[in-house]
C-alpha cells in the first residue's frame, strides 16, 4: 500500500512537473512571437522611413539624387558585412539574444541618422533667409537694383562670418549614411534567426500558421511608416525651434524640407523596445513530452555518448564540410536553369528597387504633390494591392496544381502583364514647366533650345542678379520665374507668405507689357491636363503592383525547385546575396545618376558647389525614369522565354504531370523557408 502510494505521488508530481514545462514553454513561445512580431514591425517601420525621406534629405544636405542613392544603398553593405556570420554562428548561439542585439543595433542605427538635425544650424531654404529665421526675412528678398552687386557681396560675408559653413554641403550626410548602415547590420540576425527558431520549437505542423501570421501582423509596420512620413512631412524642418509664421514657403516649393529627423527617433526608439523581451527568453524552449520526437527519449547516457562521438567527428567534418559547401556552390552555378532564374530576378529586383526609391520623388517632381500627399497616397494604395495579389498568386497555384513548367508560365505571364501596363507610364509623363530662363527666354515669349546659359534679356540685363538664386514667383501669364530679380520686379510689398513683387519688367500680359504687373512667391502650379495624367497614373500604378505581386510567390519557387532538394537553402542563400549585391547597393545609385542628367537649375551650396536639383525637365526626368526600368523590365521577359524552353527540354519525355510529391511542393508546409527568403528580398523592395 505505501509503495502503491509512493508510486501514486511520484506520478502526480511528474505529471505536475509536465504541466509546469508545458506552460513554461507556451509563455515563452508566445512572448517570443510577440517580440519578433514587433521587431518585425519596426523593421519595416524603419524602412519605409528611409525610403520616404529620400527627398527631404536630398535637399537639406544639399545633394545629387545619385548621393542619396548611395546613402540608400548602405544598408545592403551593412548587411552583406554580418550575413555569413550570422549565417554560420547564428543557430550555434543564442538566438534570442543575438535577435535583441539586432534590434538594438538596429534602433542605433535609425538614431544616429537623425542626429545630424542636432548639430546643424537652421535649415536655410535661401541666401536671402537670416541667420535667424525668426527675422522678418522679405526685406531681403532681391529685386532689380543697379547697386545689387554690392548687396550680394556683403550678403555672402556676412554668411561665412557667422559660421554658416556648418550648414548644408558639410558632409554631415555621411552620418545619415552610417546610420542607415548600422541599421542594415542590425537587422540581419532578426528574420533568419527568428524564423528558425519558430520552425524549431513551434508545435508540430503549426509554423506556418505561425509564419502566416507574423507577415500578416508586419504589415502593420509599412501603414504607420507611410503615416508618419505623411504626417512629418507637413512639419517644418526646424519645428519647435523657429517662429514657423515667419517662413514663406509652403510643403508643394521644391525647396521644403520636412521633419525628416522625428521619423526616425520614433522607428529607432520602437526598435530598441522591441529588443528588450529577446533578453529574457532562453536560447531553447522545451516542448512538451508528447510533442518531442522519440529520439529525444533515448537514455541520457545513450545521448552523452552520441555528442560525444559528434565532437570527436566534428573537426574531421570541417574540411569535408568546406569541400562540401565549394561543390554545392558549383553545383547550383552550372545549372543553367536556376543561373536564368537568378539573373530574370536580379534584372526585376533592380528595377523594383530603382522604382520604390525615387517613386515618392517622382510624384512630388513630375505632378506637383507634396510628400506628405504622396506618402499618404502610396500607403493607400501599395500595401492592401500587394497582399491582395500575393494572396490571389499563391491561391490560383495551389487551386490549378501547376507543374513546374507551369509555375515558369505563370511567372511570365503575370509580369509580362505588369510590362504592359508598366509601358502606359510614358504617355502620363507631363509636359515641361513654362519657366523663364530655362524653357523660354527670360522675356516669356520664346523657348530655348537648351536651359544652359540662357542669355538675359532687355527686361532684367542691367538688375545685376545672382543667376544662382531659387526663389520662383508666378506670373499671371502661367510663367514661374526663376527669381524677383531675374523677372525684372522693382518693388515688394506684404511680408512671410503673402508678399507680393511689383513692377516686374519682364512680365507681359495679353502681348504688351504692363508696368504694374504684380507677383506673388512660388512656382505656378501644373496645368489640368497633368492632373488628370495624375489620377490616371495612380489607377496604372494599382494594376502594376497587383499584377507584379501575383508572380512573386512563383518567382522564388523557381529559384528553389530547379535544383536538388539538399541545394535549396543554398541556392536561397546564394540567390538572397546576389539580389542584395548586385541590386540593392548599385540600383538606387545608377538610378540616381541618371535622374541627376535630367536636372535643368541646381542649388549653389557655400562653399560655391553642386548642390540639390530645384527644377527638372519633366519629359526627360520620365523618359529616363521609366527607359531604364523598361530597359530592366525587358530582357527578364525574354529570359522567362529562355526559361521555359529550357524547363521543356529538360523534362521533354517525363510526366510533367504533377505527382503527390510534386503536388507537395505548393503546399503550405514546402513555402516555410520560402516565406523567409523573400522575406529577407521583400526588405531590399520596400
Amino acid at each position: 500500500m505505501m509503495d502503491q502510494n509512493q508510486h501514486l505521488s511520484k506520478t502526480a508530481e511528474a505529471q505536475h512537473s509536465e504541466k509546469r514545462k508545458t506552460r513554461n514553454y507556451c509563455n515563452g513561445f508566445k512572448m517570443f512571437l510577440a517580440a519578433l512580431s514587433l521587431s518585425f514591425i519596426s523593421k519595416t517601420l524603419s524602412a519605409i522611413i528611409m525610403k520616404g525621406s529620400i527627398t527631404q534629405i536630398e535637399r537639406r544636405f544639399d545633394i545629387s539624387s545619385s548621393t542619396v542613392g548611395l546613402i540608400d544603398g548602405s544598408f545592403e553593405m551593412g548587411n552583406l558585412l554580418v550575413i555569413l556570420f550570422v549565417s554560420y554562428f547564428g543557430a550555434k548561439l543564442h538566438r534570442p539574444k543575438l535577435i535583441g542585439i539586432g534590434c538594438f543595433v538596429m534602433g542605433i542605427g535609425s538614431i544616429l541618422t537623425a542626429l545630424p538635425h542636432f548639430f546643424m544650424g537652421y535649415y536655410r531654404y535661401s541666401k536671402d533667409t537670416p541667420i535667424n529665421p525668426s527675422e522678418n526675412s522679405t526685406s531681403s528678398l532681391s529685386t532689380c537694383l543697379i547697386n545689387q552687386n554690392l548687396l550680394l557681396n556683403r550678403t555672402s560675408l556676412e554668411i561665412v562670418g557667422k559660421g554658416w559653413e556648418k550648414e548644408s554641403g558639410s558632409h554631415m550626410w555621411i552620418y545619415i549614411l552610417l546610420g542607415n548602415m548600422l541599421r542594415g547590420i542590425g537587422e540581419t540576425p532578426i528574420t533568419p534567426l527568428g524564423i528558425s527558431y519558430i520552425d524549431d520549437f513551434a508545435k508540430e505542423g503549426h509554423s506556418s500558421f505561425y509564419l502566416g501570421n507574423l507577415f500578416a501582423v508586419t504589415m502593420i509596420g509599412p501603414i504607420i511608416g507611410f503615416l508618419l512620413v505623411s504626417l512629418f512631412s507637413k512639419m517644418y524642418v526646424d519645428v519647435g525651434y523657429v517662429d514657423l509664421s515667419t517662413i514663406r514657403i509652403t510643403p508643394k516649393d521644391s525647396r521644403w524640407v520636412g521633419a525628416w529627423w522625428l521619423g526616425f527617433l520614433v522607428a529607432g526608439l520602437i526598435s530598441i523596445i522591441s529588443s528588450i523581451p529577446f533578453f529574457f527568453l532562453p536560447p531553447n524552449l522545451d516542448k512538451p513530452r508528447k510533442e518531442k520526437k522519440a529520439s529525444v527519449s533515448l537514455p541520457v547516457q545513450n545521448e552523452e555518448k552520441s555528442q560525444m562521438a559528434h565532437l570527436t567527428k566534428q573537426g574531421q567534418n570541417v574540411s569535408e564540410t568546406v569541400a562540401g559547401f565549394f561543390q554545392s556552390l558549383k553545383s547550383i552555378l552550372t545549372n543553367p536553369l536556376y543561373v536564368i532564374t537568378l539573373v530574370l530576378t536580379l534584372l526585376q529586383a533592380s528595377s523594383h528597387i530603382g522604382i520604390i526609391t525615387y517613386v515618392f520623388k517622382y510624384v512630388e517632381q513630375q505632378y506637383g504633390q507634396s510628400a506628405s500627399e504622396t506618402s499618404i497616397l502610396f500607403g493607400f494604395i501599395t500595401i492592401p494591392t500587394f497582399a491582395s495579389g500575393v494572396f490571389t498568386g499563391g491561391y490560383i497555384i495551389k487551386k490549378f496544381k501547376f507543374t513546374l513548367v507551369g509555375i515558369a508560365k505563370f511567372s511570365f505571364c503575370s509580369h509580362m502583364l505588369s510590362f504592359l501596363f508598366h509601358l502606359l507610364n510614358f504617355a502620363l509623363i507631363c509636359e515641361n514647366k513654362s519657366v523663364a530662363g530655362l524653357t523660354l527666354t527670360y522675356d516669356g515669349n520664346n523657348p530655348v533650345a537648351s536651359h544652359i546659359n540662357v542669355p538675359l534679356s532687355y527686361c532684367n540685363s542691367d538688375c545685376n542678379c545672382d543667376q544662382s538664386q531659387w526663389e520662383p514667383l508666378c506670373g499671371d501669364n502661367g510663367i514661374t520665374y526663376i527669381s524677383p530679380c531675374l523677372a525684372g520686379c522693382k518693388s515688394s510689398s506684404g511680408s512671410k507668405k503673402s508678399v507680393m513683387f511689383h513692377n516686374c519688367s519682364c512680365v507681359e500680359v495679353n502681348g504688351f507689357q504692363s508696368r504694374n504687373n504684380s507677383m506673388k512667391l512660388g512656382e505656378c502650379p501644373k496645368n489640368d491636363q497633368c492632373t488628370r495624367k495624375f489620377y490616371v497614373y495612380i489607377v496604372v500604378q494599382i494594376f502594376i503592383f497587383f499584377s507584379s505581386a501575383l508572380g512573386s510567390t512563383s518567382n522564388i519557387m523557381l529559384v528553389f525547385k530547379n535544383v536538388e532538394p539538399e541545394l535549396k537553402s543554398l541556392a536561397m542563400g546564394f540567390h538572397s546575396l546576389t539580389i542584395r549585391t548586385l541590386g540593392g547597393i548599385p540600383a538606387p545609385i545608377y538610378f540616381g545618376a541618371l535622374i541627376d542628367r535630367a536636372c535643368m537649375k541646381w542649388s549653389v551650396n557655400n562653399y560655391g558647389k553642386q548642390g540639390s536639383c530645384r527644377i527638372y525637365n519633366s519629359t526627360l526626368y520620365g523618359n529616363t525614369f521609366f527607359g531604364l526600368t523598361t530597359g530592366l523590365k525587358l530582357p527578364a521577359l525574354v529570359l522567362y522565354v529562355v526559361l521555359i524552353s529550357v524547363m521543356k527540354k529538360k523534362y521533354q519525355g517525363k510526366d510533367i504531370k504533377t505527382s503527390e510529391n510534386e503536388r507537395k511542393s505548393v503546399n503550405e508546409a514546402n513555402l516555410e523557408p520560402l516565406s523567409s527568403d523573400a522575406a529577407v528580398d521583400r526588405e531590399t523592395h520596400i
